[in-house]
């Protein structure tokens, strides 16, 4: 009996010290109001950093200071102080597409109705060129006086274009919003960002802004989207034109095919005499020829890609004369 009543009496302070520690861990009300106020405080601190490192908005002010910008998904134009572009003059076997941009861009700049413009075509044509060309060009005029701005956006942030095509859409300036080398893949749904500003949404294109893209795609997707979405879909006409109206959406299309002999050789005479390299003729065509076939193709690409090899073995610093 001692033994019994001496076990009882040990663990009954255990009990009651197993007690004392639950006590001890459980929070009481004002520690809890504590933390949480704590919490509130830290939330709000947050906010209040990310709202003083946000980019501001783009303003009138800060849209005078350059002619061109890029697009960041963050919501900031960043200015470009100095564009890389060729002179319009010096875009060969293009003439047809060029008069036709030249002149919807023109209308665009002084008010009248203009369309969108797809680019489309062989790879190393000019058809950024171009783009970045005729907008130089147009902005240059009296009448149009630097209101013309280009601002490029880049293709993985076509679905912020939403939230740019709302900050331009209050300014005065007139924009074009330029996306180099478009094109679509896999399951990438980003497209209907696109669709929708183009003229499917409820707001729409703003009356400033108009959309020129260049794509080695006619149709945007590549054709191995379109046969699999054909064998894929329940409906596979419904499903094809889907994307494919991506493009119908563009009002204007302008093919850029593979240059002829001729025009590459006028390329690189007009890059030549552009630049002041002397270089007898029989000369520089065998010579530009050879870098053709080496390289495979024709193209404004090639041609200046020589004249470049060509300028640095005559120890000719590429500045126009």
């Amino acid at each position: 009996m001692p033994k019994k009543a001496r076990k009882k009496a040990s663990r009954a302070p255990s009990r009651d010290a197993s007690k004392s520690s639950r006590a001890t861990k459980r929070p009481s009300a004002a520690t809890g109001i504590a933390t949480d106020e704590r919490i509130a405080d830290a939330l709000e601190a947050i906010v209040a950093h990310l709202a003083a490192t946000r980019p501001a908005p783009a303003t009138p002010e800060s849209l005078s200071d350059a002619d061109a910008f890029i697009w960041q998904p963050s919501g900031r134009l960043q200015p470009v102080p100095r564009v890389n572009r060729v002179e319009l003059g010096l875009l060969k076997g293009v003439d047809r597409m060029r008069d036709i941009l030249i002149e919807n861009t023109e209308r665009f700049a002084i008010g009248l109705p203009a369309n969108n413009a797809l680019l489309w075509g062989a790879r190393g044509m000019g058809k950024s060129s171009l783009v970045k060309a005729a907008h130089a060009s147009i902005n240059a005029r009296p009448d149009v006086a630097g209101r013309l701005k280009l601002i490029e956006i880049h293709r993985e942030d076509i679905e912020s274009l939403p939230n740019l095509m709302a900050q331009l859409r209050a300014s005065d300036f007139k924009f074009i919003v330029f996306c180099d080398d478009l094109s679509f893949d896999g399951n990438d749904a980003s497209y209907k960002s696109l669709k929708a500003v183009l003229e499917g949404g409820i707001e729409g294109r703003p009356d400033n802004v108009i959309l020129y893209a260049t794509s080695n795609r006619r149709h945007l997707l590549a054709r191995e989207m379109v046969e699999n979405e054909r064998s894929t879909a329940i409906n596979p006409g419904e499903a094809v034109e889907e994307k494919v109206s991506l493009s119908d959406r563009f009002g204007l299309w302008l093919g850029f095919h593979k240059c002829s002999q001729d025009e590459y050789l006028a390329m690189v005479r007009g890059y030549c005499s552009h630049f002041g390299i002397k270089v007898a003729d029989d000369e520089l065509e065998h010579d530009a020829l050879e870098w053709s076939t080496t390289r495979g193709s024709r193209s404004g690409r090639v041609a200046w890609q020589f004249v470049q090899e060509l300028a640095g073995r005559k120890s000719v610093r590429l500045t126009a004369k």
